[in-house]
C-alpha cells in the first residue's frame, strides 16, 4: 500500500500521469501516503467514520422506507487542485456569477435578452422554477444569488467544464467544513509540509454575506436569521451547523410573523424585527399567500415585506429561473450579451429537446448521450445512455417526445477520478467538484468545494442519495512549508 496496484483505468486521474507518474501538485501527498505503517490509512478511515457517527453527520434520503438517517459517506484520500488551476477556475466562477445575475435582473425587469432573441420568450415563460410574482423586485444591492453552489466536472481531454448551476438552495456546503476538520483530526501527518488554503471562515464569510444585505437603518449588528422547512428536510444538519456555526437563530415558518410590512421573530421576550432571512426553503412554500397555498411552511405576507423592503431575503426568490437545464445552454450567451466576454469556464455541449433537429439527434443516439429532465436534481430523472437497459431507452423517448422543453441530452462523460480507499486498496473513483461562491459587497469562492464521489464501481453518479460519498479538497496555496488549513 498504498499506491502499488495503483491503476488509472485509462481515466484522466486528478492524481498521476497517464504514464502511472504522480501529478507535480500530488507529489508531497503520494509520498507521505507511502511513508505510511501497514494499515494506517484503513485504521484513520475507520477513525472517521466513528467521528461522523459521535458528530451526527448524517442525511435522509427521501422515500428510503426505512426513514433512517445515515452517515455521509466519506473517503480520506483528498483530491488536490494546484495553485494555478484553482485561480482560473475562480475567474470563471466570477465570470459566471455575475452573468446569471445580470439575467436574473433582466427577466424580472426588462427582458432585453428575450426582445434582442438571444433566448427564446417561451424557454423562459415554461421555466419551472420562473416566478411572474416577482417581476418588478429590486433585490438589495441588486444581487439575486448571494449562495450559489456551480457543480464542475473534468473530462478525459483534462478540461473542466460546468455541468450545472445550482441557485436555489444549494447544500453540502457543511460537509466541507466538516470534512477538513476530519482530516485535520483523524490524519493531521498528511498536512505537514502542504500550504493548503483555508475553508474554515466560510461560516464568517457567509454571515457577512447575509449582513450586507440589510438596510442601513438596521445598524451595525442586523438580525438575521436561518429559516429551514424543519428538521425532515434531508439537509438539515445542515440549516443547523450553520446556524449554529454563525451565531444566528435557527427558525421555522412558524416562528416569524408579518406585522405592517415588517417581519417579526417570536421569543420569549416578546417579537423581534427580523432584517435579514437566509431561507433554505423554496419559492414554492415560502408565502402562501403568493405561492403555494397549502403551504404550512412559510410565512404569510413574507412577499409583501420583502417588496416593501423591510426584510432581505437571501438566496432571493424567482433566482430557480436560472436552475433549468435548458436555461443553463444559455448561460455562455449571457455572459458575452451582458459583460461582453467568452465564457471562461465552458459548459458541456448540450442538446436541448425541444428543437427539432436536437430531438431527432438525441432519440437516434439516446443509447450514446446523458438524459437530463431539466429540473431533477440528485440523479433522478436521468438516464446514462451506455448504462441503460432497451426498455430504460424506450421509456425516456416515450417521454422526450409527450414533452419534449423537460429534456437535455449531454454527451457521456468521462468523468476524472481520484484514489479511492475500498477495502483496504486504492481504486479510481469518478468525482465532481462544487465550489461555493458568496456574493454580497463583492464575490467570494470558498477554495475548493464539495468534491463528490461515486463509490460504486463504475458509477458515474456522485449523490449521497445514489450511493456516492465525498472528500476534503486541497486547493494549494503554492510553495510547500508552513502549512494553512
Amino acid at each position: 500500500m498504498p499506491f502499488d496496484s495503483y491503476r488509472t483505468g485509462g481515466f484522466y486521474d486528478e492524481m498521476f500521469n497517464a504514464d502511472g507518474t504522480v501529478r507535480p501538485e500530488a507529489r508531497l501527498l503520494a509520498e507521505t501516503l507511502d511513508s505510511l505503517e501497514p494499515g494506517e490509512v484503513q485504521r484513520c478511515q475507520h477513525a472517521a467514520e466513528r467521528l461522523l457517527l459521535e458528530m451526527g453527520i448524517t442525511f435522509n434520503v427521501y422515500g428510503d422506507s426505512a426513514g433512517a438517517e445515515r452517515i455521509f459517506p466519506f473517503d480520506l484520500i483528498p483530491r488536490i487542485v494546484g495553485a494555478k488551476e484553482w485561480d482560473w477556475i475562480e475567474r470563471g466562477l466570477r465570470q459566471r456569477i455575475l452573468g446569471l445575475n445580470e439575467f436574473i435582473n433582466d427577466i424580472y425587469h426588462d427582458q432585453r435578452i428575450i426582445k434582442d432573441k438571444v433566448i427564446p420568450e417561451e424557454v423562459i415563460r415554461t421555466a419551472a422554477y420562473y416566478r411572474p410574482q416577482c417581476h418588478g423586485i429590486n433585490p438589495p444591492q441588486g444581487v439575486w444569488c448571494h449562495i450559489t453552489g456551480t457543480d464542475l466536472v473534468r473530462h478525459e481531454d483534462g478540461r473542466i467544464y460546468v455541468l450545472e448551476d445550482n441557485l436555489r438552495v444549494p447544500s453540502g456546503v457543511s460537509y466541507v467544513l466538516e470534512n477538513r476538520d476530519l482530516m485535520k483530526r483523524t490524519f493531521p501527518r498528511i498536512f505537514e509540509g502542504l500550504r493548503i488554503r483555508p475553508v474554515d471562515n466560510y461560516p464568517s464569510r457567509l454571515l457577512e454575506t447575509l449582513e450586507a444585505m440589510a438596510l442601513p437603518e438596521a445598524g451595525e449588528k442586523p438580525t438575521v436569521v436561518l429559516l429551514t422547512p424543519g428538521m425532515y428536510n434531508s439537509a438539515y444538519f445542515e440549516h443547523s451547523f450553520l446556524a449554529q456555526q454563525m451565531g444566528i437563530q435557527l427558525v421555522e415558518g412558524r416562528d416569524l410573523v408579518v406585522q405592517d410590512k415588517t417581519v417579526w421573530m417570536r421569543t420569549t421576550q416578546g417579537l423581534r424585527k427580523v432584517d435579514v432571512i437566509y431561507r433554505r426553503l423554496d419559492d414554492d412554500f415560502l408565502d402562501p399567500q403568493v405561492f403555494r397555498k397549502d403551504s404550512l411552511l412559510g410565512v404569510p405576507g413574507l412577499m409583501e415585506a420583502y417588496r416593501a423592503g423591510t426584510v432581505a431575503l437571501a438566496n432571493a426568490p424567482g433566482n430557480g429561473v436560472a436552475d433549468d437545464k435548458v436555461v443553463y445552454a444559455y448561460v455562455p450567451e449571457m455572459i458575452k450579451y451582458y459583460l461582453g466576454e467568452d465564457a471562461i469556464l465552458p459548459n458541456v455541449p448540450t442538446f436541448l429537446c425541444w428543437r427539432d433537429k436536437d430531438r431527432k439527434h438525441v432519440l437516434e443516439n439516446i443509447g450514446n448521450l446523458v438524459i437530463k429532465a431539466a429540473n431533477e436534481a440528485g440523479g433522478y430523472g436521468m438516464l446514462i445512455g451506455p448504462h441503460s437497459t432497451a426498455e430504460q431507452r424506450e421509456d425516456f423517448a416515450a417521454r422526450i417526445k409527450a414533452n419534449p422543453r423537460n429534456y437535455i441530452a449531454q454527451p457521456t462523460l468521462a468523468l476524472s477520478r481520484v484514489p479511492t480507499l475500498i477495502g483496504d486498496r486504492l481504486e479510481g473513483r469518478h468525482v465532481d467538484l462544487r465550489p461555493y461562491i458568496l456574493y454580497g459587497k463583492d464575490i467570494h469562492v470558498l477554495p475548493g468545494g464539495l468534491t463528490r464521489v461515486a463509490l460504486r464501481q463504475d458509477s458515474l453518479v456522485v449523490n449521497s442519495s445514489q450511493g456516492g460519498g465525498s472528500k476534503d479538497t486541497w486547493v494549494l496555496a503554492g510553495g510547500r512549508k508552513g502549512a494553512s488549513h
